[in-house]
């Protein structure tokens, strides 16, 4: 593949992966209730949660740090995949990875930015529709993320011999993520495994 052309791809696969994240959660927000769940099979659930934290669920930073946190490093995360493209100093897979990195922290700072501006926030088994801008149920960067992916692949019930956890039950992967986390995830898992040399690992 040119080279010249990684810029292109790069800019193809934010692009795909902002309006396939932003699409999903239109639709989630627009269509289901705070906490509904949509039973796809056993181990998968489409479930309508929110949260002001970090990627699937967390919490533990002040929301307007966390949200400059986020641009900060997209800018950061811009300007070095712009420099590496363009000195031609990078494979392709590494700008891939970038760029699902880039796409998902992106993806998540709309949510922070805007859904608090354009969304009401109505109880169960209300669903939220679009407001006029400004009118929404919170002020700049008070958004919150909006998730829906949930994989209950094992549910089972700690032993009651064991201390602490004894008799309570388990759930893997209980968190509950989006689009955007998943290409996060992507993108950070691919660096390790493919690129840690080149990210001095």
């Amino acid at each position: 593949m040119k080279k010249t052309s990684y810029g292109r791809y790069a800019l193809l696969i934010i692009t795909a992966v902002l309006v396939i994240d932003q699409c999903i959660k239109f639709w989630v927000k627009t269509n289901m209730y705070m906490y509904e769940r949509i039973r796809i099979a056993d181990w998968f659930y489409i479930l309508f949660t929110e949260n002001p934290g970090m990627a699937f669920g967390w919490e533990f930073m002040d929301k307007i740090f966390l949200t400059l946190f986020r641009i900060v490093a997209v800018a950061l995360i811009s300007i070095y995949m712009y420099r590496i493209i363009r000195k031609r100093k990078a494979p392709f897979g590494f700008i891939v990875c970038l760029s699902l990195i880039l796409a998902g922290a992106a993806g998540n700072i709309i949510d922070c930015l805007f859904y608090g501006l354009i969304f009401n926030n109505p109880p169960a088994p209300f669903v939220a529709h679009i407001v006029p801008f400004g009118t929404g149920y919170a002020p700049l960067f008070y958004g919150k993320v909006v998730d829906m992916f949930y994989f209950p692949i094992i549910r089972t019930t700690w032993p009651d011999w064991m201390p602490i956890w004894g008799g309570e039950s388990f759930v893997f992967f209980s968190p509950v993520f989006n689009f955007a986390d998943a290409a996060i995830s992507c993108g950070i898992i691919a660096l390790l495994l493919f690129y840690h040399k080149r990210i001095n690992l």
